[in-house]
C-alpha cells in the first residue's frame, strides 16, 4: 500500500490519481473529509483502488489510528508520501505566532508523526520507502515566509538524517523539493511565482521517484532550482532588493 497524506487536493490529489492509474493500492489521508472522499472516488472512477481515512497529520493519535485503519484494509505500508502541508505569511507587527505554530505542527511534526506510524513495520520487514514533499523554500529564509521556509528546512534535515541512518536497513528515503506549484498554498506575493508548474506535473515527477524507489533529494523544475540556489548565496541586501523585506504588517 502507498499512503499519501494531504490527499484532499493539490499535489496530494494529483499524485493519488497518478499512482492509482499505475496500479498502486492507495491509503489516502487528509483533514478535509468531503474533499478526501472526492479524491478517493476519482481514483476509483479510473479503475484504481483507494481507501480514505480522515485525520489531521498534526494530531499524533488520530494519524496513527488512520494509518492503522488503512493498513487493516489494504495491508502494510510499503510507501509513505508525507505530503500534507500548511503555509501562511510570517507577519512582524504583530507577530502571528498561531500561524507559525500551525506551520510547524503540520509541516514538521506531521512528517515525523507519519514516519513514526509506518517505520517500525518497514524495519521489521526490511523494506519500505519514505517520501517527504518539502520545498525549494527550504534552501533560503525569505522575508515574509520565515516560518514556512524554516519548516521545510527542518523537513530536509530530518529526512537527510533518516536517509543516512536507514541506508543499510532496506528503507529508501527521498525528499522532494518542488518550486512554485499551483495549489491552495499561496506564496506571500501571488504575482511572484516564476516557473509555476501544475499539481499534475509535480505529481508525475514524484511518481517517478516512487516508481524507481529512489533515495536522495529531488528538486524541480530545474530552472527554479537553479534560481533558488543562486538566491541562497546572495547577501541580505540583494535579497531584500530583489524580493522585498516583507512581513512588516498584517
Amino acid at each position: 500500500m502507498v499512503v499519501v497524506t494531504g490527499a484532499s487536493g493539490g499535489i496530494g490529489r494529483a499524485l493519488a490519481i497518478e499512482l492509482g492509474a499505475g496500479g498502486c493500492r492507495l491509503g489516502l489521508i487528509a483533514r478535509r473529509g468531503p474533499e478526501l472522499q472526492e479524491t478517493a472516488a476519482l481514483v476509483r472512477s479510473q479503475g484504481g483502488e483507494a481507501h480514505a481515512a480522515t485525520a489531521d497529520v498534526g494530531d499524533r493519535r488520530a494519524l496513527r489510528e488512520a494509518i492503522g485503519a488503512l493498513e487493516e484494509a489494504l495491508g502494510p505500508t510499503q510507501v509513505l508520501v508525507a505530503n500534507a502541508g500548511f503555509g501562511a505569511p510570517t507577519r512582524l507587527d504583530p507577530l502571528n505566532i498561531d500561524d507559525v505554530e500551525q506551520t510547524f505542527r503540520v509541516n514538521v511534526m506531521g512528517v515525523i508523526y507519519s514516519v513514526e506510524a509506518v517505520l517500525p513495520g518497514m524495519l521489521a520487514r526490511g523494506d519500505g520507502h519514505l517520501v517527504a514533499v518539502s520545498s525549494l523554500a527550504a534552501l533560503k529564509g525569505l522575508p515574509g515566509e520565515s516560518a514556512y521556509c524554516a519548516s521545510k528546512a527542518a523537513v530536509n534535515t530530518y529526512m537527510e538524517g533518516l536517509r543516512i541512518a536507514l541506508r543499510s536497513r532496506g528503507v529508501a528515503v527521498a525528499t522532494v523539493c518542488p518550486g512554485f506549484v499551483d495549489t491552495l498554498i499561496e506564496p506571500m506575493d501571488t504575482a511572484a511565482t516564476p516557473f509555476l508548474i501544475s499539481a499534475e506535473a509535480a505529481a508525475k515527477k514524484i511518481a517517478r521517484v516512487i516508481d524507481a524507489r529512489k533515495s536522495g533529494v529531488f528538486a524541480f523544475p530545474w530552472r527554479m532550482a537553479a534560481l533558488t540556489a543562486l538566491i541562497a548565496r546572495l547577501p541580505d541586501f540583494l535579497v531584500a532588493r530583489l524580493i522585498g523585506e516583507g512581513g512588516a504588517g498584517p
